[in-house]
Order: C-alpha cells, then sequence, then structure tokens
C-alpha cells in the first residue's frame, strides 16, 4: 500500500499542515520523518497517496513551505 509523506523545514509548518488538511476533511496524521528521507524537521505528514494533488495544493494555496513530497510503500 502506498502512502505520502510531507517533510518540512519547522515542526510549526508541519502542525499548521495538519490542522489546515483535517479541516479540509482529510485524513492525515503527524509521523517521525523516516531517516531515510530527512533529518531536518522530526516531525512529518502522512496521507492517501491517492490524495497528493489536494495536498499539494492545499498547502500552496496556503503558503505553507515544505521541504518536499515523497510517495512510499508500507
Amino acid at each position: 500500500m502506498k502512502y505520502g509523506v510531507v517533510l518540512f523545514y519547522t515542526s510549526s509548518a508541519a502542525i499548521r499542515s495538519e490542522k489546515l488538511l483535517t479541516q479540509a476533511g482529510m485524513t492525515v496524521r503527524l509521523i517521525p520523518t523516516p531517516r531515510q528521507l530527512s533529518s531536518d524537521c522530526g516531525i512529518a505528514l502522512r496521507f492517501e497517496a491517492a490524495q497528493q494533488l489536494k495536498v499539494e495544493r492545499l498547502l500552496s494555496q496556503a503558503r505553507v513551505e515544505t521541504a518536499g513530497i515523497h510517495i512510499l510503500n508500507e
């Protein structure tokens, strides 16, 4: 099963994004950043891979700065 992970430079951006996407009716959750992806901010946001375009659009509209979005296999 595939899932998406949004990486951030700051934990405040991660928390803000979780709130924004949850309010938009999406199922997301904060997770520890997978070590193979980054060691910058320790918090990442997990979402359903099929929702990638919606996640990108909403975060862009809200001007949330991300460090990248990755699709991973479980």
